[in-house]
């Protein structure tokens, strides 16, 4: 689901929504930083995790040395 990238001045509006008004020269990197961790999550969201336990399911410490699967 492609959407338009977020520009500087809609990150200084939602940050200003948010009650974290930013200061002019920011409003680019956050807007840079906003749109990468968008990117990120878009692939995440692509990713099949249906065969995949919760993690409640992993015990640390019981792995076997050397074990493939």
């Amino acid at each position: 689901m492609p959407s338009a990238e977020l520009t500087p001045p809609e990150a200084a509006r939602w940050a200003a929504r948010a009650g974290l008004p930013l200061p002019d020269d920011r409003h680019a990197a956050v807007a840079a930083t906003a749109n990468h961790i968008h990117s990120v999550v878009a692939v995440l969201r692509e990713l099949d995790f249906g065969d995949t336990p919760p993690g409640s399911a992993y015990r640390a410490g019981e792995e076997k040395p050397g074990a493939t699967a």
